[in-house]
């Protein structure tokens, strides 16, 4: 058994499509009625039936007024840190303290390159990712004095200015499979954002990559439980009969199969993909209260 300590979070995750921008709204808003904690939105700037998902998260805060908002994960080749920073510290500021910054390495290189920016081996992404955190984190440092100089493999930046700094210390949760990006998780990161389909064995594939972070964690002199666990669980579906995969079946099985995930192997928020809001709704009013007793009791 694994047990991080942290409350369950429980959000969705939702595609930005852009040819019904209104239905998108309406599901960040059902999230936020129905009490869910995080709304997450897929970060693809080169897809072009997708909305701009920094544009999207600043509408759904005026829209909303409980539930937290991120990127699950920012496309960081094609969002500069600094300014990456300024928009996420905006946004915060003005939904008063509601902001994650889910931050990748980016994907699909072909595309990213296609849109301008530089193609990168993975272990320059790698660097990449880890000096954006660096970065992010001095922009956001309003009490240290001068500006920010920063001479990196992938980014040089020479006396800009600090600030703003956002509502509160806004978590960077970082998306990343490999053992190099796990460590660099678990040596900076607050969370580690993984989809569960991705994973090579699926949820088996978890305690070796939970125990990847948490040496990282203790190389650099961190606790383990600094770092947050987060899934993405794509597709699940109630039915009244068990099917093969992860949570296809009544409500009981989605409830024992997230408290496994929590208890066993402290999985501490749970991000549904769904664009279906009567399966949200369920999610939100059926599941998520079930689950947060079940995790409560086996602590006690």
């Amino acid at each position: 058994m694994t047990d991080y300590g942290h409350d369950p979070m429980f959000g969705t995750f939702v595609t930005p499509t852009a040819d019904n921008p209104g239905h998108v709204l309406e599901l960040a808003q059902l999230a936020d009625r129905s009490g869910l904690d995080i709304v997450t939105f897929q970060d693809h700037p080169y897809q072009p039936r997708f909305l701009d998902t920094q544009t999207l998260m600043s509408v759904v805060g005026a829209r909303t007024h409980n539930v937290a908002i991120a990127a699950n994960v920012t496309n960081l080749p094609l969002r500069p840190p600094l300014l990456l920073a300024k928009a996420t510290a905006t946004l915060d500021l003005l939904t008063e303290g509601r902001v994650v910054l889910g931050l990748g390495a980016g994907a699909f290189w072909d595309a990213i390159v296609a849109m301008g920016a530089q193609r990168l081996t993975p272990g320059q992404s790698l660097t990449a990712v880890g000096e954006a955190i660096d970065l992010i984190r001095q922009s956001w440092d309003t009490t240290a004095k001068g500006g920010i100089f920063f001479e990196g493999k992938q980014y040089q930046v020479s006396g800009a200015r600090r600030g703003p700094a956002p509502a509160h210390p806004v978590p960077i949760w970082v998306g990343g499979y490999g053992p190099r990006m796990l460590d660099l998780i678990g040596r900076t990161a607050d969370g580690w954002v993984p989809s569960i389909s991705y994973l090579p064995k699926g949820v088996d594939s978890l305690p070796e990559l939970n125990a990847r972070i948490d040496d990282g964690a203790e190389a650099a002199g961190r606790e383990p439980t600094a770092i947050r666990r987060v899934v993405g669980l794509m597709g699940g579906e109630f039915t009244p009969t068990v099917g093969d995969e992860l949570l296809h079946g009544p409500v009981d099985l989605w409830v024992d199969q997230l408290t496994d995930l929590a208890v066993e192997h402290g999985i501490s928020a749970f991000l549904l993909g769904t664009d279906d809001p009567d399966v949200t709704a369920r999610y939100a009013d059926e599941v998520v209260p079930a689950v947060r007793e079940r995790v409560a009791a086996s602590r006690a």
